[in-house]
């Protein structure tokens, strides 16, 4: 049985993710928050993202442009930390 979590995205109990799958602080407010539906769908979005605006993931700046788009996807402007 999976374990379940109250996921913030959908306002509801759904399953938890297999692991923290983000790195750092807000990785683990994700993990404890998110639910593995919820990141999928973020990770969709983060593929379109990255090509429509041509984001180069090695570089800093478009990493922290990413970030944000995250933390505004999955908690919609909700402040975390």
């Amino acid at each position: 049985m999976k374990k379940k979590i109250f996921c913030l995205f959908f306002k509801k109990i759904d399953d938890l993710q297999k692991f923290q799958k983000y790195p750092g602080i807000i990785g683990k407010i994700i993990y404890k928050n998110i639910s593995e539906k919820a990141w999928s769908m973020w990770i969709k979005k983060q593929t379109t993202l990255i090509n429509e605006y041509k984001l180069n993931m090695n570089n800093k700046n478009n990493i922290k442009k990413i970030e944000k788009y995250m933390i505004t996807f999955l908690f919609k402007n909700k402040k975390i930390i």
